[in-house]
């Protein structure tokens, strides 16, 4: 796919996910009973497009010491380590959530969702999105940045 086709279909793919709401859900059927029907797996089969790499970082924002990264400061860090590594577009949610940290103490917190779609052939991506992932951690002294990784069919 070449340069320009992924970042029009990079940027599509933002516009979709933003105009449809960008929720993000997670399934509590077990993977055995997620597989599809035979009649789900050939509307799959028939359904446009190719497969790519799909990736979503879940950032939280509260400060050690107290206070919250403001979207300001988010923005200009997404200006900053996102944007140059994915410059063809990339989704930005926003959202609450909770987390037991290394020390056992439950925080809830805004978080930031960075979601990213990318095709196999970006041999640069996962070192680029590793990157965006020490370089939080590092800025705004976190304990961590969830990364999750999925196969996604995409039709533009």
């Amino acid at each position: 796919m070449s340069f320009t086709s992924r970042r029009t279909a990079l940027a599509v793919f933002a516009a979709a996910a933003l105009g449809l709401g960008g929720g993000v859900a997670a399934s509590a059927v077990p993977a055995a009973s997620a597989a599809p029907s035979a009649p789900e797996a050939a509307a799959l089969q028939a359904s446009p497009g190719e497969l790519w790499k799909r990736t979503e970082l879940y950032f939280g924002t509260t400060k050690p010491g107290g206070g919250e990264l403001t979207d300001a400061e988010f923005t200009a860090f997404t200006d900053k380590a996102v944007t140059p590594r994915f410059p063809d577009g990339f989704t930005e949610l926003t959202g609450r959530g909770q987390w037991r940290g290394s020390d056992g103490v439950i925080s809830r917190e805004k978080s930031k969702v960075i979601v990213v779609v990318y095709p196999f052939t970006d041999r640069d991506a996962n070192r680029e999105i590793e990157e965006i992932r020490t370089d939080y951690k590092k800025a705004f002294a976190q304990e961590s940045v969830l990364r999750t990784d999925s196969v996604e069919k995409v039709s533009f």
